[in-house]
Formats: structure tokens, C-alpha cells, sequence
């Protein structure tokens, strides 16, 4: 009803905060994921992702604790960033890869923001700022990596299955299926991000000009235009901004929640523990970046 309300008396505004969602997505998200979550879907489905990873077993063993069937969904959440952790993970354990223990882990620990928006969007256009690339880095990704290892450590891994031949297979029907499911995944994507930019639209109407407001639930709400919000202020110094920008980045905002929790919709993962998790990381990356300046 909030919305229909709103809709209703500030149309301009929706559909300017929906355009601006609509092209983040197609210009931003689109490109830059779309092929990678097909041919994610193809690897996975298609059976060569098990020969890779039991091929390389012996070393992946040794870097993940005995789970190295974590090897795909930390590197591609980390190197693709959002939401690509969340989803390959969910794709691992619908495949009986992964048990629900590592897959909860693994969601919470590599559905971070990618370094290509970090270092492009964070730092050089909001901020303008080009030397602290790798220590910005440091700060948002080594939390997570950190405590998501110690937690598979101290979690029984599920053993890869020994086959005596392997079972790869590459047909048109797993090709088909891979497309539609990568555009399954961009259009909810999408929609997520078109009705979060209208409810944070609806948060600058609601609290005015009123900044410390403003910037918590522009926030909370879509770090995108909490990014650019808090750049732009003229009453908070860098040593305030990029603390409160660390910690939303770090956060991801309840859009990037509703998207994760879409990816992993039915499969049994903790969006509680998700959650606990990322406050747990905003609290040591913000921490970290003010004790940085």
C-alpha cells in the first residue's frame, strides 16, 4: 500500500528511481554477470566442474580444510562478487555437492560486493581516491575469508564420491538450460534492484533533508545510492566517509539481502546465519577502516 501511495502521489519520482534502477542493471549487472552465470550453470551441470575439482583435490585440500568443493564458489564469489557467491553455492548444494553446514557457510563468506566496483565506483568515482586499492581490499575481504575458513576448519566436510570414470557430458539440453537459468537469474536481479531504488526513493521523501537520517536508511536501504550520498555530503570529513562507506559496502543493504535470499530460495540455507554473519564482518571491516585513518 506504501508503495501503491507513493506511486500514486510522486509518479516522477518512480519512475525516475525505477529508470535509474532498471539502468544500473542493464548497463552494470547485465554484462558484467550474465556470462558468467551461464557458463557457471553449464560447469556445474554438465559434470566438469567434478573432474576439475577432484583433479586438483590434493591441493585444494590443503588450502580449504579438506573442502574442496569450496574452491569454486570462494573464487567466483570473490573475483565476480555479489551475488555470485550466494548463487553458485545454492547451484553446489541442489547438486548434493555440498552439505547444508558448508553451504551456509560459503553463502555468508564470499557474497561479497566485487573488487571491480570497489575499486571503480567506491574509491575513483565517489571518493576519488587511487592509492588505497589494495588496503580497502584487505579490509572488506580478508574478514570473511578469515572467519569462513576457520568455520569450514571446524566443519565436517562432505567427501567428494569416487567414481571410477568420469561422467562429463555436454549436450544442448544442459547448454539450454544454463541460458535460461542465468536470464531466470538476471531478470530477479533486476526487479530487486528497480524496487529497492523506489524504496529508496521513498526514503528521501520521507525524511527530507534531514542528513544523519538520510544517509542511514539511503544506507541500509541500497548501497549504491548510499555510496553516493555519503561521497557527496558536505558535512562529513573522509575520516567519517570512508568508515560509513567500508561498513555499508561491507553490509551489502537489505536489497542485497532480498537478492541473496532469492538466489538460495528453497535450498536450505540460513538466511539468519547469512545475516549474523554480515553484521559480524560490517563491525570488523568498519573497525578496521577507522582505526586505518
Amino acid at each position: 500500500m506504501l508503495f501503491i501511495l507513493f506511486i500514486l502521489i510522486y509518479p516522477a519520482d518512480c519512475v525516475k528511481a525505477a529508470a535509474n534502477g532498471l539502468i544500473l542493471w542493464y548497463e552494470n549487472i547485465l554484462p558484467a554477470l550474465l556470462p558468467f552465470t551461464i557458463f557457471s550453470n553449464i560447469l556445474i551441470r554438465s559434470g566438469y566442474l567434478d573432474d576439475m575439482i577432484r583433479a586438483a583435490s590434493p591441493v585444494l585440500n590443503r588450502l580449504f580444510f579438506r573442502h574442496p568443493q569450496a574452491a569454486y564458489p570462494i573464487v567466483s564469489g570473490f573475483l565476480f562478487g555479489f551475488p555470485m557467491g550466494s548463487k553458485t553455492t545454492a547451484d553446489l548444494l541442489h547438486e548434493e555437492k555440498l552439505s547444508v553446514t558448508e553451504a551456509n557457510i560459503l553463502c555468508a563468506m564470499c557474497n561479497n560486493i566485487s573488487p571491480v566496483f570497489i575499486s571503480s565506483y567506491l574509491l575513483m568515482s565517489s571518493l576519488g581516491v587511487y592509492d588505497k586499492t589494495l588496503t580497502t581490499y584487505a579490509i572488506l575481504y580478508l574478514p570473511p575469508l578469515i572467519c569462513g575458513l576457520i568455520l569450514l576448519r571446524l566443519t565436517k566436510p562432505l567427501p567428494l564420491k569416487k567414481n571410477t570414470a568420469s561422467k562429463s557430458n555436454l549436450n544442448f539440453q544442459i547448454i539450454d538450460a544454463g541460458i535460461m537459468n542465468g536470464f531466470e537469474t538476471l531478470l530477479k536481479l533486476g526487479g530487486y534492484i528497480m524496487l529497492f531504488s523506489l524504496l529508496s526513493q521513498m526514503c528521501i521523501r520521507l525524511v527530507g533533508n534531514y542528513e544523519p537520517a538520510f544517509i542511514c536508511l539511503t544506507g541500509i536501504t541500497e548501497i549504491t545510492n548510499g555510496i553516493h550520498i555519503i561521497a557527496q555530503s558536505q558535512t562529513l570529513t573522509m575520516s567519517l566517509k570512508y568508515p560509513l562507506l567500508i561498513g555499508i559496502t561491507a553490509f551489502g543493504g537489505l536489497s542485497g539481502f532480498a537478492q541473496t535470499a532469492s538466489m538460495v530460495k528453497g535450498t536450505g540455507i540460513s538466511m539468519r546465519f547469512y545475516f549474523m554473519f554480515r553484521l559480524v564482518q560490517t563491525c570488523i571491516s568498519s573497525l578496521l577502516a577507522v582505526l586505518f585513518f
